[in-house]
């Protein structure tokens, strides 16, 4: 094949991480023996930006056009020159290239400071006395932010680190405000972006350009590289796709967005990509593509006419970051939220466990759609194979998976061939609260690498978790949060507040169960989201059923997902949302937890109807289920070490076992009869994950007692029993 293909992300996603979409395709076209290179320009225009030439520009750009100013604008300008002075510095430091600066920064004489610097009430709280480095990191994030903010009030409105322009692309229902944003002059980013991307074309001389716009905050970029594409390199083809416009755009139909791209595709990449790589070498027809937009007679026309199913997870290859500036991303911590930690600080491998969601079935999710609906696991020796080649090749070690939820019977299998292939992984991901995610496999994945999870609580009542068809209660959250917090796995929680009918009462009573799961330590982290109503949800896809009216009805000409709604039965949600976030706020803060509910909204809402010790007594109080004979049973410690010797008890002498069993962190020391000591030091090797086969739980009874021990029963329930399951005996 004669193309050669330049993956593009356009800012702004993240500082401190590549979008994975591009290295997706990457390694996907790798199968097949396509050039490909990436570039993501969202962190090298940042790069350029903030940086001593770059601010030297923008600074004299201010002072030249004697911009009205703002009192801390006019400060940090009249600062301009420690800023120049220190800024390579500092985004070095945030590189993780400088790290002896953390004391300077620290000791506050170091950074000039404006109004960002006014609000570091939680630092002690975050960092104490022994975070040094995350204190000089959040510091020095606050300075950024500081250049941010001038940004904004003097040269662009749309700027933004992690988005751009967001506004215009959110819920832009029609292309007018866009189009016309567009068609402005150049401004100060546009001109960094057009270099940026002209040294792009210029190294790599693509045919193709292929554009992921994942969030709506890289809608306006991506047209922009566009536009400046079709004026200057009108020969090269111009490809548009990623999540915003699998969900925003599947109802397109103005016909000036083809003014910047030629083609856009929906869905996963792979395939349309692929088949329109065969359109441009005249191998298949154009009503042959796979999901693709274009144009034909001055209208829009969708092509779906190819045959070919998708791509497998087995044929997409394995990602491949490499042209990324994988060395140059900033790690910042722009908030004290854990959780949002993660999300800002630290470069993190992005891979996908399985396609789609395994549960699909929530009423606000998009679950009509194919990222969704169509759900395909990887094998767990494919992902492993996966995981050490990115490793090698980027040598990071952190990952995140991705997944809409993680099934518990893969990251299982997962974990498993983790620590059997002895790999060093550090992970996080998102799942579902389930049942299934018991202590032992909580203490499994911690074993493997996990270090977080994220799940979706959304509205904490039981009501409200039966019309999203959540498929879990809230006795149930709190045992599961409980067991991941167990295990040393970080819990974050995603929360919901104005789904369809949700009264005041609910709201409040839902704040409560959240109070008392931070109260009894369950989560660690969490964030309120407002319900939006979107078109490919059951809930868009049938208002009715769940009493609300659609304002709107016909399908928007260019962006169509967020739908606007009125909910005659629930409450003025909005009122709430100052209020559910200033608490949440405390309660991260482990403060707050004995305030009247009510005392953190300025206006009067009902009492909480939750038991006081709900959440306490679902987690002390749990049904003993029976053990299914098919789980499987591992031992996760050393072999252990056996001392014989005799007690005496009341003039009888007993033949004695000791083992000693030496893990990370101590030694363990139990005492059994010989036999069943014996029993155990050969049984136990046996139990281990780099063993061929695993035993069930069924297989460990009958071996047992096919040894004329004691009562196995009584053998399980012992003390001894229970010291070794709480200390590498698994049962899951």
């Amino acid at each position: 094949m004669n193309q050669k293909i330049l993956l593009l992300t356009p800012p702004f996603t993240q500082l401190n991480t590549p979008y994975p979409a591009t290295a997706y395709l990457k390694g996907f076209l790798n199968t097949k023996n396509i050039p490909s290179f990436q570039a993501d320009l969202g962190i090298e225009v940042i790069l350029s930006i903030f940086s001593y030439k770059g601010l030297n520009v923008l600074f004299n750009k201010i002072v030249e056009n004697e911009i009205t100013l703002s009192d801390n604008s006019r400060r940090i300008i009249s600062l301009r020159h420690e800023y120049s002075k220190t800024i390579d510095l500092v985004v070095s430091f945030l590189q993780d290239k400088n790290p002896l600066l953390a004391h300077v920064i620290c000791e506050g004489n170091f950074l000039p400071e404006a109004s960002r610097f006014d609000q570091p009430d939680d630092l002690e709280w975050a960092f104490g006395t022994m975070g040094n480095h995350d204190k000089a990191k959040h510091l020095a994030t606050l300075y950024l932010e500081d250049l941010s903010d001038l940004i904004v009030e003097a040269i662009d409105p749309h700027f933004g680190f992690s988005r751009y322009a967001e506004q215009l692309g959110r819920s832009a229902s029609t292309f007018d405000e866009l189009d016309l944003t567009l068609n402005q002059p150049v401004s100060f980013i546009d001109s960094i972006l057009f270099e940026t991307l002209q040294h792009k074309i210029a190294l790599f001389q693509p045919t193709v350009v292929a554009i992921s716009v994942p969030f709506p905050g890289n809608l306006y970029c991506a047209f922009k590289c566009g536009q400046w594409l079709k004026k200057n390199f009108p020969a090269i083809k111009i490809i548009l796709g990623g999540g915003f416009v699998n969900t925003e755009l599947r109802s397109l139909s103005d016909i000036r967005v083809f003014n910047y791209v030629d083609f856009i595709t929906l869905d996963d990449g792979e395939a349309p990509l692929f088949n329109l790589l065969e359109y441009f070498e005249g191998k298949r027809s154009i009503q042959e593509l796979k999901r693709t937009f274009s144009t034909e007679n001055n209208a829009v026309v969708f092509y779906d006419g190819s045959s070919e199913k998708d791509y497998s997870q087995r044929e997409t290859g394995t990602p491949d970051y490499s042209d990324l500036l994988l060395d140059k991303y900033i790690s910042v911590i722009e908030l004290v939220n854990p959780m949002h930690r993660l999300w800002s600080d630290g470069r993190w491998n992005k891979l996908t466990l399985a396609h789609g969601c395994y549960w699909g079935r929530c009423t606000f999710c998009d679950t009509s759609l194919d990222y969704i609906k169509r759900y395909e696991p990887s094998t767990t020796s494919l992902l492993c194979d996966r995981i050490e080649e990115i490793i090698a090749k980027t040598g990071q070690h952190g990952f995140h998976f991705v997944d809409e939820a993680a099934p518990p019977a893969l990251l299982r299998s997962l974990a498993i061939e983790i620590i059997r292939r002895k790999i060093i992984l550090i992970w996080w991901t998102n799942i579902r609260f389930e049942k299934n995610f018991s202590r032992d496999l909580c203490m499994l994945l911690k074993e493997s690498g996990c270090i977080a999870v994220s799940g979706g609580l959304e509205v904490a009542s039981d009501r409200i978790l039966h019309l999203i068809n959540k498929g879990v209660s809230i006795a149930q959250v709190a045992r599961v949060t409980d067991n991941f917090t167990q295990a040393g796995i970080m819990v974050h929680a995603y929360l919901m507040y104005g789904f369809p009918t949700q009264t005041a009462q609910e709201t409040i009573d839902s704040l409560e169960v959240v109070r008392q799961l931070f109260m009894n330590g369950l989560i660690q982290s969490g964030f309120w989201h407002h319900f939006a109503l979107t078109a490919h949800s059951p809930v868009g896809l049938n208002p009715h059923q769940f009493d609300i009216v659609r304002e709107t009805t016909e399908p928007a000409p260019f962006a169509n997902n967020d739908l606007t709604f009125t909910d005659p039965t629930g409450c003025d949600h909005e009122l709430f949302s100052e209020g559910l976030k200033k608490s949440l706020y405390n309660f991260m803060h482990g403060v707050g937890f004995d305030f009247p509910l009510g005392d953190w909204f300025d206006f009067k809402v009902p009492g909480t109807k939750i038991p006081p010790k709900l959440i306490h007594e679902a987690i002390t109080f749990r049904e003993l289920s029976p053990i299914s004979p098919h789980s499987i049973i591992l031992w996760l410690g050393n072999v252990p070490e056996v001392r014989y010797f005799k007690k005496n008890k009341k003039g009888n002498v007993y033949e004695m076992a000791e083992l000693v069993i030496d893990n990370k962190k101590k030694r363990i020391v139990i005492q059994v009869s010989k036999e069943t000591g014996t029993w155990l030091k050969e049984i136990l090797p046996t139990l281990s994950v780099s063993e061929p086969e695993i035993k069930t739980y069924a297989q460990f009874e009958k071996e047992f007692t096919e040894s004329n021990l004691s009562d196995f029963d009584l053998f399980w329930s012992s003390k001894s029993m229970q010291e070794l399951r709480e200390n590498g005996l698994l049962v899951i």
